[in-house]
């Protein structure tokens, strides 16, 4: 339930309604905009008398949110949120782009994309340290020794740094270390993990899962944003389908549908969801025509020999040009990059 105060309600009256709330076991997510304050009732209300809220003077109106999600909802926080990942805000009128290989195979690899990437425009860096593959024979990355090259990096080139964790057991070297945690399609549903990360306050990146529907991916969220960590971002990485021509399904319309469900900005991933290099830039491109906040694309120095993913990874000079061509669109819908 959503309650909606006139604008220069008395903050006395705000604060006795919240106090009788609160004592009735409800918890209260405060918004306080410009002009009016908004309550956000979390629990369950089905018993609470939406007129008995409205005699109050000092409120507005009074709604009944349908969605299961609360903190994640629009309705509660009506105000695109951004996210602020080590100086780099995410959400918000400016596009931004993260990039680098989809494994960590060496400090000089690692190292010489970042240069790359960061001279294309790019604002933050990517690389798997664990990487979650579906044979157990597949290269499953250089572990703690990855996240060891890409702190270097960092320190080299000032990009913040991107990596997915695997199991709870790495949150604090995480933590630590790691500017923007992600949280990779086949864990959007780990919810002892989403739990723990509940706990930090370190921005999560939240990729969808591969089959889950909007409400899933945003229910996902929904557990870490219930821990008290409201800095989420949500990835678009496409989904499965009966169609095997691409790696997956690109859904483009998630992004529109996930904006209007919720607050949380929302980037797009093409290179997963093509698993093909020539098509990453006109994927990048529609999803900044339907309102991504970012992209996290897939860049290698040497694709050909990659451990991992070298098909859908884009040369630093392709990268490059992609990156002047997405600033044209980014100025026709409204947005700077």
């Amino acid at each position: 339930m959503v309650i909606v105060f006139k604008p220069g309600a008395p903050a006395e009256s705000k604060a006795k309604m919240k106090a009788n709330l609160e004592r009735q076991g409800f918890q209260i997510n405060e918004i306080n905009g410009v002009n009016m304050t908004i309550f956000g009732i979390i629990g369950d209300t089905s018993a609470l008398d939406m007129n008995m809220l409205r005699i109050d003077d000092a409120v507005e109106k009074v709604m009944r949110v349908q969605e299961p999600f609360k903190r994640a909802n629009r309705a509660f926080h009506p105000a695109d949120s951004v996210i602020n990942v080590s100086g780099v805000p995410i959400g918000g009128k400016k596009i931004q782009v993260i990039a680098g290989p989809c494994s960590v195979e060496s400090q000089e690899q690692v190292t010489d994309v970042a240069k790359s990437v960061k001279l294309g425009g790019a604002t933050l860096m990517r690389g798997g340290a664990f990487k979650p593959r579906t044979s157990p024979y597949s290269f499953q990355g250089l572990k703690e020794l990855g996240l060891d090259y890409l702190k270097a990096a960092r320190e080299e080139t000032g990009l913040p740094i991107v990596t997915e964790i695997m199991s709870a057991d790495k949150i604090e070297r995480f933590v630590e270390d790691v500017d923007l945690i992600q949280v990779g399609a086949r864990n959007m549903q780990n919810f002892e993990l989403l739990k723990e990360l509940g706990k930090t306050n370190k921005p999560i990146l939240l990729k969808r899962g591969l089959s889950a529907t909007i409400e899933e991916w945003i229910m996902s969220a929904e557990y870490i944003m219930a821990g008290g960590n409201e800095n989420v971002i949500l990835c678009e990485r496409g989904i499965r389908t009966f169609e095997h021509y691409t790696r997956n399904t690109l859904d483009l319309s998630a992004i529109p549908a996930a904006k209007k469900l919720s607050h949380l900005p929302v980037i797009v991933d093409p290179s997963h969801a093509a698993g093909m290099w020539w098509m990453v830039e006109p994927l990048a491109k529609a999803a900044i025509a339907v309102g991504a906040d970012g992209l996290l694309i897939e860049v290698h120095n040497n694709p050909e020999c990659a451990l991992c993913d070298g098909a859908q990874s884009l040369k630093p000079e392709r990268f490059a040009r992609l990156m002047g061509e997405l600033k044209g669109i980014a100025r026709i819908v409204g947005r700077e990059m």
